[in-house]
């Protein structure tokens, strides 16, 4: 996270503008009110957005690579066979990207965008500065005709204003939507539909319900990687609250829920702990065994997923599924009448 910068395009390039929403004194603030919040409760918890500093950016990044985790590999194929399929229905001149991290993905969208439009636009918003803005340089390079005008935002309250354009394509990918539990994921689609027009569509991953073995794999893996990843938060608060964890005191537990279908993930302490958190004046104590909620994955159907969409402010208008049935892409429009 860095300070503000101006929304103005770049001296150099004219064609890259990056757009600071998410400063460091209110990254801190919101880390703060999370962390108090959470590990105050009954039941402690963690928000998952806060796994994504830069050293969580490149983990996140080397999950997506396991041989456990499907779900990256399984939907660049399905939008390497659909990507032409989607741009042609949805006809942006600009597409937008929520949680854009290092945008592997995104590249089969932009190669049919940067086919069909001749000055496309492309908005990703993620909440690692540093990241996006690599990110960012790196599609100027590989697209001479495409502007990018990133934002650093934490999307999840709501959008910040989109720069301006006739059609859009919003692109939430990797089934992170599955991270929002009922009714925040209604919520937080119609604060992303508010930021629309009539006619912008939407194009939503989603992870498909599946064997338990193969769900629980994909968030432990034998390498140990994800581990590493969900304790990466304790480190960010270490670090932004001058805490005191001891990442490895904390065992990395993955759960699927075969009744809701979820996976959920937890640090579980390996015996009795006190954590000091200087910054907010305070000490949690931790019993053996007990465990922080860290994230939650909700696993779809089609029927689940079109049902959360219609809530949403979105009317279904397409269904692109992986040969093996693993992982799909939901096409969508604003609905103004939802």
């Amino acid at each position: 996270m860095t300070s503000a910068s101006p929304a103005a395009p770049s001296a150099v390039d004219p064609l890259l503008t990056l757009e600071v929403h998410l400063q460091d004194a209110v990254y801190r603030e919101q880390l703060a009110a999370d962390v108090r919040r959470g590990l105050t409760a009954d039941a402690k918890s963690l928000p998952p957005k806060y796994f994504y500093d830069d050293r969580g950016s490149e983990l996140f990044d080397a999950i997506c690579d396991l041989p456990e985790y499907y779900l990256t590999r399984t939907e660049h194929a399905l939008l390497a066979r659909v990507a032409g399929d989607v741009i042609a229905l949805a006809a942006p001149q600009q597409l937008v990207e929520l949680g854009s991290g290092v945008s592997r993905k995104t590249r089969l969208l932009l190669d049919a965008l940067t086919a069909s439009q001749p000055a496309p636009w492309y908005v990703p918003v993620d909440v690692n500065e540093t990241v996006l803005r690599n990110s960012a340089q790196a599609l100027r390079r590989a697209y001479p005709t495409l502007g990018v005008h990133g934002l650093v935002a934490d999307f999840e309250p709501g959008l910040p204003p989109l720069p301006s354009a006739a059609r859009r394509l919003v692109g939430y990918l990797g089934s992170s939507i599955g991270n929002f539990v009922p009714p925040a994921d209604a919520r937080f689609l119609r604060a992303v539909a508010a930021r629309l027009q009539p006619g912008d569509c939407l194009l939503l991953g989603v992870d498909q319900v599946k064997d338990v073995a193969v769900l629980e794999a994909a968030y432990d893996d034998a390498a140990g990687v994800t581990a590493e990843f969900n304790r990466n938060v304790l480190r960010v608060i270490n670090r932004t609250l001058d805490a005191d964890f001891v990442p490895e005191e904390f065992d990395h537990v993955a759960r699927y829920d075969v009744e809701d279908a979820h996976i959920d993930m937890y640090l579980r302490a390996q015996r009795p702990l006190r954590v000091r958190i200087g910054a907010l004046g305070l000490e949690v104590q931790f019993g053996g065994g007990e465990m922080i909620h860290t994230e939650t994955s909700r696993k779809y159907t089609r029927a689940s997923a079109e049902a959360m969409l219609r809530s949403g402010g979105f009317r279904p208008e397409g269904w692109y599924v992986s040969p093996d049935g693993a992982f799909a892409l939901a096409l969508a429009v604003v609905d103004r009448a939802a």
